[in-house]
């Protein structure tokens, strides 16, 4: 799905364990990303306000708790979250048919319920971990066509599975995580990919962490990113 915003598709993952240095790093951060991604880390030590600060600096923002449980009790968190004014969070497919319309319905319920803001948050379909080299294409396949059926916004997997998982369930927003510019490390990502060869690869959103938190320079590490997806934009339109 096209995004004109080049910021929109840059997500900056937040993987710390306090709200004032992930607020720090936002602020710093702002010019080039749109969308803050909150993960356990960050949620556990702050919990919900940390929804509430992002935006308020700015930010949509990315909630990925992967949610996994009976289908009751996902369509009641998704409902919290929903309230929270979050655009995104994110639910394991594997949970399967039931449990991904229960946290679409929650989702939609919490924003309307509260008057969050936020006109239609998404369900973002988690197909395989990018620590994960063991699933087949046929698992991924399956589960990318699982989060089209069921109306999830998008999915979420690795770069190097982006030809199966748009063909699988085209039309959704793909997100990728495990982006490393050229020269990182891999950190705990067993399928990490640049950003070059992501976004030629179809990916709308690319989430990105302590290749530029931890970068000596981070502005510079994020402007360098900027200009990729705006050269890909580019390459897209002619």
């Amino acid at each position: 799905m096209p995004i004109d915003d080049p910021r929109q598709r840059l997500a900056l993952a937040l993987d710390v364990d306090d709200l004032v240095l992930a607020l720090r790093m936002a602020r710093r951060l702002r010019p080039w990303f749109g969308l803050a991604k909150v993960g356990f880390e960050l949620f556990a030590a702050a919990g919900p306000e940390v929804v509430c600060a992002l935006t308020v600096e700015g930010y949509r923002v990315f909630l990925d708790l992967k949610l996994h449980d009976i289908p009751t009790t996902v369509r009641r968190a998704a409902r919290v979250i929903g309230g929270l004014g979050a655009t995104y969070t994110t639910v394991h497919t594997t949970g399967g048919e039931e449990m991904l319309r229960a946290s679409l319905q929650g989702m939609a319920e919490g924003a309307a319920a509260a008057g969050a803001g936020v006109s239609s948050p998404g369900v973002l379909g988690v197909t395989v971990l990018t620590s994960d080299r063991s699933a087949t294409r046929e698992v991924l396949e399956f589960r990318a066509a699982l989060a089209a059926t069921t109306g999830c916004a998008g999915v979420v997997c690795a770069a190097s599975d982006l030809p199966v998982v748009r063909k699988a369930a085209p039309g959704l927003l793909t997100v990728v995580p495990g982006i490393r510019p050229e020269g990182s490390g891999a950190d705990d990502q067993a399928r990490p990919s640049t950003p070059a060869v992501a976004l030629a690869s179809g990916a709308d959103v690319l989430v990105i962490g302590r290749a530029v938190t931890a970068a000596p320079d981070p502005e510079r590490v994020a402007s360098a990113l900027m200009d990729e997806v705006a050269a890909s934009a580019a390459d897209r339109r002619v």
